[in-house]
């Protein structure tokens, strides 16, 4: 487990606790932050690659939203995840649960729709903010935790030698 993990399931942690606490905050968890999350971590992205993932799953929030309020039904998904596709083909965004995020208007019960775009942004930049100070932690202090690691892996290759 490294520091990068255990600050995103911290930083989820979080995010559900205020979502259940705070009525206002309801938009701010959705089940699709994990998929962005993983996606975060597992991958070696640069920043600028994570802040065009965000930028595309604000503009699938407002699609999705603007779809929703049109016409909430079954046509709408379909146009909505349409859209998504075409989207992320296009700007090559490279980030399936983009599509998620554009669909949240259709199962979130919110009395306000226009919340989840900014609610959408805010949890993914908080995100990156998490991994950014996560990484700076793991390059400042990593040597003590890769040490821990070390000295364990060295104490089973002294007992089978």
């Amino acid at each position: 487990m490294n520091i990068k993990t255990l600050a995103i399931c911290t930083y989820i942690m979080v995010i559900y606790w205020f979502s259940l606490h705070f009525s206002f905050l309801d938009t701010l968890f959705f089940p699709t932050l994990g998929a962005f999350s993983f996606l975060f971590v597992s991958r070696s992205l640069r920043y600028a690659e994570i802040a065009r993932i965000t930028l595309g799953a604000f503009i699938m929030s407002i699609i999705g939203n603007v779809l929703f309020h049109i016409y909430p039904s079954a046509i709408s998904v379909f146009l909505n995840v349409l859209i998504a596709f075409w989207l992320i083909r296009k700007f090559k965004w490279n980030a399936p649960p983009i599509v998620a995020v554009s669909l949240i208007p259709f199962f979130s019960h919110s009395t306000h729709l226009w919340v989840i775009p900014f609610s959408v942004t805010g949890v993914l930049l908080g995100l990156m903010l998490t991994l950014f100070i996560a990484e700076r932690l793991e390059s400042k202090f990593g040597h003590l935790w890769a040490g821990k690691k070390l000295s364990s892996k060295s104490d089973s290759i002294d007992a089978s030698a």
